[in-house]
């Protein structure tokens, strides 16, 4: 494979008919990390992903601007941060409409000429539209025009997004109890085989990904459109695990990203670039020949003699019943991690995570029993938070106390300071101003409630009566 940096020097120059515009297909999955073949993580089957890859280019350095869901969606589909927009809560609790001096992908496209869709990719006839988890009101019927690019006019181009719901969380059941015995599990997990055998469901809903992601690069072969689609296919965030979904780290942020434009980017491609979420709006307006507008915080990551960010910022905010505010910067090799409410504990009830990762039983069983332990434990946490990337990629040695670190921290806290400043980070805002917290609270707990006592399980059981329950549920005992 070749590794063309700063740019992708390999592409040629644009089409400007009309009708020779090409048709973009995003291809979106829910809570992905870098855990393919093509990224050489081993053991797990993606056939199809790993076509993708050798037929175009590999980003290896690619990152959500948000650890969830709705905050990270509404980021790429307006090419701004969510915290511009007011989308930084996950699931914002009361929406507005979007502020008008903001846009959207869809909208640009549609503005453009394009027939916009969103769908499985299956061409079947589905009643509605599929995931978009948005955090601001909108009328879907406008914001699509229907869920398969076949509803188009005849010779229409069409922008589709293909929603994947593969492995967010619950992970498929992995029939054949398939093993990765070679597949490396981050070392800030215990070792154990609840660890074990949930890692392996994951995987197991990553293959599972990768067929319905071959279902549609057959369609688009078998309809005579791969020549002429841009096809950019990504994680929405990082992987659904403990200390990756709704976390800074880079399990949370880091997502694989696979482009391929036939006759466009010489396939193979290995591209080292830093590069965001936020630039798939910009590349895609780009492609399509749309006007890009000023707002927009990415860049076309076609763009000539680009070398990719020097710095990239994320945010987290409240995820359901668990309130927080978090800002990060990363550079190429450090990341720098600031925590508001240094007064909340890394693991404070998350009744989601409760619910669906079966890990944090397992760590905090450990830990009062004295068999393991980690800073991930602590009953709070340190404001500012520093990692060296190179020598630490996993996270787990904070340096923001380390005085030989000093000039490195400073200069990262301003960045920060500054980020917040220019884009007016909504998170200053007190949520508690304009939401009911308290009911949101309430009513988050009566639900993680009523699915406990699905289980058969009392809310207040011990963490040592549910690792019992979920070696049941694995099958381990």
């Amino acid at each position: 494979m070749k590794n063309i940096l700063p740019a992708l020097a390999f592409l040629l120059p644009f089409l400007t008919a009309a009708d020779e515009r090409p048709n973009v297909v995003w291809i979106v999955s829910d809570d992905l990390g870098p855990e393919l073949s093509c990224y050489d993580y081993p053991d797990v089957a993606t056939p199809n992903l790993d076509r993708l890859a050798k037929e175009g280019a590999r980003f290896t350095h690619a990152f959500s601007t948000a650890p969830v869901c709705s905050a990270s969606r509404t980021a790429f589909q307006t090419g701004v941060y969510q915290t511009e927009t007011g989308g930084h809560h996950h699931d914002t609790r009361d929406k507005i409409p979007l502020p008008e001096k903001f846009t959207t992908v869809t909208e640009e496209m549609q503005k453009a000429g394009y027939w916009v869709s969103n769908g499985r990719g299956e061409k079947v006839a589905q009643k509605r539209l599929a995931k978009s988890h948005l955090n601001w009101t909108y009328d879907a019927r406008e914001f699509f025009d229907g869920n398969d690019w076949t509803q188009r006019a005849d010779g229409q181009p069409f922008f589709a997004q293909i929603q994947i719901k593969e492995p967010h969380w619950a992970f498929v059941k992995n029939e054949e109890n398939k093993t990765y015995p070679n597949a490396p599990i981050p070392p800030y997990y215990p070792e154990h085989p609840v660890t074990t055998k949930d890692w392996a469901n994951y995987l197991a809903s990553i293959e599972v990904l990768d067929e319905k992601v071959g279902m549609v690069l057959d369609r688009l072969d078998s309809e005579g459109l791969a020549e002429n689609t841009l096809v950019i296919f990504f994680g929405d965030h990082g992987r659904p695990h403990v200390r990756g979904k709704q976390w800074l780290y880079d399990g949370g942020l880091h997502v694989p990203l696979l482009i391929r434009w036939p006759g466009k980017i010489e396939a193979g491609t290995v591209d080292d670039r830093l590069v965001s979420l936020i630039d798939m709006m910009p590349t895609t307006l780009a492609a399509a020949g749309a006007e890009l507008p000023k707002m927009l915080r990415g860049t076309d990551l076609m763009k000539p003699n680009w070398s990719g960010h020097e710095q990239l910022f994320a945010a987290r905010d409240r995820c359901g019943d668990a309130p927080d505010r978090i800002r990060s910067v990363r550079t190429r090799d450090f990341k720098y991690i600031r925590n508001f409410h240094p007064e909340i504990p890394y693991m404070q009830h998350s009744g989601y995570k409760k619910m669906g990762y079966p890990v944090e039983t397992i760590m905090k069983v450990l830990h009062t029993e004295g068999k393991w332990t980690s800073p991930f434990m602590a009953k709070t946490r340190p404001k500012e938070e520093l990692y060296d990337l190179k020598n630490d990629p996993h996270e787990m040695k904070n340096l923001a106390a380390d005085q030989a670190f000093a000039k490195q921290l400073e200069t990262m806290r301003k960045s920060v300071d500054g980020w917040i400043e220019e884009t007016g980070d909504l998170g200053q805002v007190d949520e508690g101003l304009t939401v009911d917290l308290k009911a949101v609270m309430e009513e988050k707990w009566a639900t993680y409630e009523r699915n406990m006592r699905k289980r058969g399980l009392e809310p207040d059981l011990t963490d040592r009566e549910y690792l019992d329950w979920w070696e049941k549920e694995l099958g381990i005992q």
